[in-house]
């Protein structure tokens, strides 16, 4: 009797599937981004249907749902990074509802849609981080994914529209017989790719360019006045605090800012903003306070980064600190 074999792409839906649930129970993965994780395990699934058992029903899933996952990935970025999603985002939806249409009456254009939607959504990642400044409206310290991580996903959209554009190759060339491995390989490739890519664990606050430390006089002008800012207006507690929204309280530009803090602190203002919560939280935590509610209250948005951040900041844990408190 042969040895039960489980394919690779439904495998590849299996850790996604995983993944996102554990990110879902944590409660610290915004939902944009758990929409992106389960449409990616779905898809792998779909290919898994498709390739190994024969569902030809999934035919008309799987190009509306390749077409729905590069405008699902631009949205997770723009609600991280750039702004709150709005109801002029829904026609991003066009995508998948372009690709439904030509199942029914133009299949011959599938391919070459998938191709560009992948490579246009792909682009649009890596020219939007071409500047500080576009990354002005990220949250400070609540948990964003790295500058470098959104860079990641860019490439791995263009990437995943190359390998689009091979596989269309060698339809025309007559390999069918490659397509099968070819979409085994690269589909399931790209979708984990673009899942761990969204699940990765690394330091939650996004990287700004660093400045040679030769700071100016306008700069510790500036300096002073963010400190002052900081302390009177205590605008750290807001866990939806931007560099733009410093920024346009000091009525100055938020790259001048930004390049003024790494001068004279030597730090970007992610970490200078989380100083001032840390230290609040620790004075909640010597009067009592639960680690939770330290978090809470002094405008951290996830658990996970405020430890973190009080490591780094304390050299211990928050509940360490507490007990001895």
């Amino acid at each position: 009797m042969p040895m039960p074999t489980l394919p690779v792409p439904i495998f590849v839906a299996l850790v996604l599937g995983f993944l996102g649930l554990r990110a879902w129970a944590k409660g610290e993965t915004p939902p944009p981004l758990l929409v992106l994780i389960a449409a990616c395990a779905v898809q792998a699934a779909v290919v898994a249907g498709r390739l190994h058992y024969g569902i030809e029903a999934l035919s008309w899933v799987q190009p509306v749902l390749a077409l729905a996952l590069p405008p699902l990935a631009w949205v997770a970025f723009v609600s991280a990074t750039r702004r709150p999603l709005r109801l002029g985002d829904l026609w991003h939806l066009a995508g998948p509802g372009f690709g439904l249409f030509a199942r029914i009456f133009a299949r011959e254009v599938l391919d070459a849609a998938i191709l560009l939607s992948f490579l246009a959504y792909g682009a649009a990642v890596l020219l939007a981080l071409r500047g500080a400044g576009e990354m002005a409206h990220a949250r400070l310290g609540a948990g964003e994914r790295p500058l470098r991580l959104w860079r990641w996903l860019g490439w791995a959209l263009v990437v995943s529209g190359l390998t689009d554009g091979v596989m269309m190759g060698a339809a025309v060339l007559g390999h069918q017989a490659w397509l099968g491995w070819m979409v085994t390989v690269f589909s399931t490739a790209s979708l984990l790719a673009l899942g761990a890519l969204m699940l990765a664990d690394e330091v939650a606050t996004v990287a700004e360019p660093e400045e040679p430390p030769r700071a100016t006089a306008g700069d510790a002008d500036l300096v002073q006045a963010l400190d002052r800012l900081m302390a009177e207006k205590r605008l750290w507690l807001d866990p939806d605090l931007t560099l733009a929204r410093i920024a346009r309280r000091l009525g100055v530009p938020a790259k001048a800012l930004s390049a003024a803090v790494n001068r004279v602190k030597g730090e970007n203002i992610s970490r200078v903003v989380n100083g001032w919560r840390v230290a609040h939280a620790a004075e909640l935590l010597r009067g009592g306070a639960t680690v939770t509610e330290a978090m809470l209250a002094s405008g951290f948005a996830t658990k996970s980064n405020f430890n973190r951040e009080f490591l780094r900041v304390t050299g211990k844990a928050p509940s360490g600190w507490r007990s001895e408190g």
